[in-house]
């Protein structure tokens, strides 16, 4: 799977080059992939977890759906950016997905108002401005794919579920 994240990241970054928006000076924490049954989500998180320290990965519970995230023991560089972490939602009940990458998502260091500010003309997706909890915004570019962002990376939430007991490691 993995090695289907170079093709995967040059479409998003062409992509989000013809919407016009500038990610260059924003870090990009993590990528996601989507799978459709629950048998896959077991199947990948057993095979993701080589790819981690002590072959383990975190585990939080999101709206009733597991989500399981793999911080890399040996990060990749792909298209001049560093892949730190890996996210793998459970499917959704009554949503159909394909398998396969879906988004990346980059920590903003400005407020999210003066970031839409410069792309008025875009249909950002702002329905996850008010979670408790690393609020974002998304924009999906076609093709089934998009790109979100938000203030705090997503090795740093790990941080603060397993502070607050949320989050639960898995060694394989």
């Amino acid at each position: 799977m993995l090695t289907t994240l170079e093709p995967f990241l040059i479409r998003l970054f062409h992509l989000i080059d013809e919407a016009g928006v500038d990610v260059s000076k924003f870090e990009m924490d993590h990528v996601c992939y989507r799978v459709a049954t629950m048998e896959r989500y077991h199947e990948l998180c057993h095979a993701w977890s080589r790819y981690t320290k002590n072959h383990e990965f975190h585990e939080s519970l999101v709206n009733g759906r597991p989500i399981a995230v793999f911080v890399l023991a040996s990060p990749p560089t792909i298209c001049g950016r560093v892949i730190p972490v890996v996210e793998l939602p459970a499917p959704k009940d009554g949503v159909v997905y394909e398998d396969g990458w879906e988004h990346a998502e980059f920590v903003l260091d400005e407020p999210f108002q003066h970031f839409m500010s410069r792309y008025e003309e875009l249909p950002f997706d702002r329905k996850s401005l008010g979670k408790e909890l690393n609020p974002e915004l998304g924009l999906k570019l076609g093709l089934g794919l998009q790109v979100k962002f938000h203030h705090q990376s997503l090795a740093e939430i790990i941080k603060i579920e397993a502070e607050r007991g949320l989050n639960l490691m898995h060694p394989v």
